[in-house]
């Protein structure tokens, strides 16, 4: 198994250790550096770039979202999930545009944060919740895929339960399906709706009604 190599950048000293103990936990984890600020960040992260990067929003001086701004800029292929107690609309659309690939509130538990980061890594866009919830209703509310998105009646199914925030393995025990078979269904969505991510897809098929 490949190792995921991990940062953290989190001003909050408690948080900032706790999360980077968790992550040096799994045997497909390593998490070497945290930052306390998104200036120290932004000069570790450019020098010794991580795979996926744990970043908080609200830091003190420079926020989490301009800090990967300016790192997306340089290094296009770094993964951020943001990892935050803000679930105000702005604050979350302030992150996807910038490029955020994923969104966790702070109340997730460890067992949340690590699947979120495999899935992460593995190509999905994880989001608490509540998070997904505000994606689907800034969009026009609807409650099932429409029939006419092309998509077949079990991916219409898994894409509902992408839309409500839940992983990969979640949905796979909701269905009774593995976790791959997951991953297949979700591929056959992304390349139907011609879409790239998670917030894509739920917007096409959500939001054109």
């Amino acid at each position: 198994m490949d190792t995921i190599h991990l940062a953290v950048v989190e001003d909050v000293l408690e948080i900032r250790e706790g999360l980077k103990f968790l992550l040096n936990q799994g045997k497909d984890f390593t998490c070497p550096v945290a930052y306390a600020s998104a200036e120290e960040g932004l000069a570790g992260l450019l020098q010794n770039p991580p795979e996926i990067v744990v970043m908080d929003i609200s830091l003190p001086g420079m926020s989490g979202i301009e800090c990967m701004r300016q790192v997306k800029a340089k290094r296009p292929e770094m993964q951020f999930l943001m990892f935050t107690v803000f679930e105000d609309a702005e604050q979350i659309f302030q992150a996807l545009s910038a490029g955020a690939n994923g969104y966790l509130l702070k109340n997730a538990s460890p067992n949340k944060i690590i699947e979120a980061i495999r899935e992460l890594h593995q190509g999905g866009a994880p989001m608490s919740t509540a998070i997904a919830r505000k994606v689907v209703g800034s969009f026009r509310p609807a409650e099932a895929v429409p029939d006419n998105s092309g998509l077949s009646v079990r991916e219409r199914e898994v894409l509902e339960y992408l839309a409500k925030g839940l992983l990969y393995k979640e949905i796979g025990d909701q269905l009774g399906i593995s976790t791959g078979t997951v991953r297949q269904h979700i591929h056959h969505i992304y390349r139907k709706l011609h879409v790239q991510n998670r917030t894509e897809a739920i917007n096409k098929a959500f939001g054109a009604r």
